[in-house]
């Protein structure tokens, strides 16, 4: 890192006091004086005199009685109290910068000067990203609301999504969150939608914003009580700025120009690291003007401009090395499977008791039949099966295919999924897991995929679903594709969510250990919710399970 102190002397304002003999004495009011700023370019070294190429800059302004400071740039005067600021200047090569650097006293007497800044950006925004940020212009993004985890906050520098506090699904509905609008144009250029219901250029761009008491501030006086630590229903109304891309430290960035946000007005330095992010949906983390909390968002792509999921996987397998076609009738192949034993789930809060019975899993007529069943056994009121392949079949990388036809009772929760060989070792979720399919019946048809990594499990945030047909009546393929970058999850060939999470590391992708396979039937539990009083019995039939490398 290179530190440059510069000391600037200001342009001071004149105060012209008048005085009478039998006016008392006043206390004198000066300028800010002894204004320095800190200049770091990070990266900066004896052989890259203008940074490392990310452009990033971090600038830290000090000065005798400042009571605040700003800083100006392309237009764009900040207030940051402070009066620490990051840029993030991404227009590649080199070039220079202007940044004004105010500091600011008593009775709004100021002492300002003109940073010129050098600065070598080398980056360069991968192609994927920008279309998925711009479409064909007339892309827009909100918060995720309907999803738990849409909305939180952590630790600063934590890499757990709302670590310390998620929100659940709809929770700030009545706080001028939801119906903000965000658009990325091609130019540059960001545009603020406050209130998209009364959107119209013409006639209403007011709206409403939710945000951090006191640091909201920064975007002007308000009569809005605070709510605990909240600023709700702020009436703010649209606005444009200037958005960019950068990848300080290798990380996928987007900066907000002058006091423009996502979701909720933290302050700090308007800068969201990218934590992950699909074709359509992405999660942000930024840290608050106050260094208190980094805060987290996820935002999705309204429905019009959605770009649609990879038609086709990243890696292609085709060599089958392992399969079941379940064609020898009787008890489940010793070679392929084994069992779990025991109530209860597991963590999942379950009602069932998983055997080894027959009466739970059988091979019969060309299938799997794995049946949950209302009876009382060793202290559970129902009986079901979970087979896994631990200890006789694992892999790292490929495709599964499972076709299979679902229980639709309501309480019943089929699940074909995996799970780190290593987890005994190092425990879930630092193993990952891989779910291929669920379907509760009381949500008939819908399917789901999800990824359970140190970094989203419980209520994971990476996650995909989709509807089927008849997946009681009919066998429909139920496959995961899994490569050394991402793991995309398909209902009868046709990919519906993909997992990428940009930068990986141990807490977004524990994927490059093998994992073995698991087929179960829950009843209940988190996901399964109310068992029917009238269920008796119900059963998932799996044809075949085939791992292709």
């Amino acid at each position: 890192m290179k530190n440059i102190k510069i000391i600037l002397l200001g342009v001071f304002g004149l105060l012209l006091l008048g005085c009478q003999e039998d006016e008392p004495d006043l206390d004198v009011i000066v300028a800010p004086s002894n204004l320095q700023v800190s200049v770091e370019l990070v990266g900066a070294d004896a052989d890259n005199p203008n940074g490392d190429g990310s452009g990033t800059v971090n600038l830290t302004a000090t000065a005798d009685d400042a009571i605040s400071y700003q800083f100006v740039y392309n237009g764009n005067r900040e207030a940051i109290p402070s009066g620490s600021k990051t840029y993030n200047f991404s227009t590649t090569g080199l070039n220079n910068y202007s940044v004004a650097v105010i500091a600011v006293g008593a009775a709004g007497l100021s002492t300002s000067y003109i940073l010129d800044l050098e600065v070598f950006a080398s980056y360069s925004a991968p192609e994927d990203l920008l279309q998925m940020l711009v479409a064909d212009g007339t892309r827009t993004w909100r918060i995720k609301a309907e999803s738990g985890g849409h909305f939180g906050l952590g630790p600063v520098g934590g890499n757990i999504p709302a670590e310390w506090y998620s929100a659940t699904a709809n929770e700030k509905s009545a706080t001028g969150m939801y119906d903000d609008r965000y658009i990325f144009n091609s130019d540059g250029s960001f545009t603020h939608i406050t209130n998209s219901v009364n959107d119209d250029p013409s006639v209403d761009t007011s709206g409403t914003i939710f945000g951090r008491v006191n640091l909201v501030d920064e975007l002007g006086a308000h009569n809005e009580e605070a709510n605990g630590s909240d600023i709700e229903n702020y009436s703010y109304a649209d606005y444009s700025n200037q958005w960019t891309l950068s990848a300080p430290d290798g990380v996928e960035t987007l900066s907000l120009g002058g006091t423009a946000f996502l979701g909720y007005y933290t302050g700090g330095d308007h800068n969201y690291r990218i934590f992950s992010r699909t074709a359509n949906e992405m999660i942000l983390t930024t840290a608050d003007g106050n260094n208190e909390f980094n805060w987290w968002f996820i935002l999705t792509a309204d429905d019009e401009g959605i770009v649609q999921e990879p038609s086709s996987v990243d890696v292609t397998y085709t060599n089958l090395i392992w399969s079941d076609d379940f064609d020898v009738d009787g008890t489940p192949n010793a070679a392929n499977w084994t069992y779990d034993i025991g109530a209860g789930g597991w963590g999942n809060n379950e009602s069932q008791y998983y055997t080894n019975s027959t009466d739970n899993a059988v091979v019969s007529d060309g299938t799997l039949k794995i049946t949950a069943k209302a009876e009382t056994f060793s202290g559970s009121n129902y009986t079901s099966a979970r087979l896994k392949s631990q200890g006789l079949f694992d892999f790292t990388y490929g495709r599964v295919d499972i076709r299979a036809k679902l229980p639709q009772a309501g309480g019943t929760w089929p699940a074909l999924w995996m799970l780190g060989s290593n987890f005994e070792t190092v425990g879930w979720p630092n193993s990952g897991e891989i779910d291929i399919m669920e379907h509760v019946g009381n949500n008939v048809n819908v399917v789901q995929s999800a990824i359970h990594t140190p970094s989203s499990f419980g209520n994971t945030i990476n996650k995909g679903e989709t509807t089927a047909t008849n997946v009681a009546s009919e066998f429909h393929i139920y496959s995961v594709n899994w490569s050394e970058n991402e793991i995309s999850f398909l209902l009868d060939d046709v990919i519906f969510y993909t997992y990428n999470p940009g930068v990986k590391d141990d807490q977004t992708w524990p994927f490059d250990e093998s994992q073995f396979l698991i087929m179960n039937i829950a009843m209940g539990g988190t996901l399964g919710g109310t068992i029917d009083a009238a269920f008796t019995e119900d059963t998932m039939e799996i044809d075949y399970v085939r791992v292709y490398q």
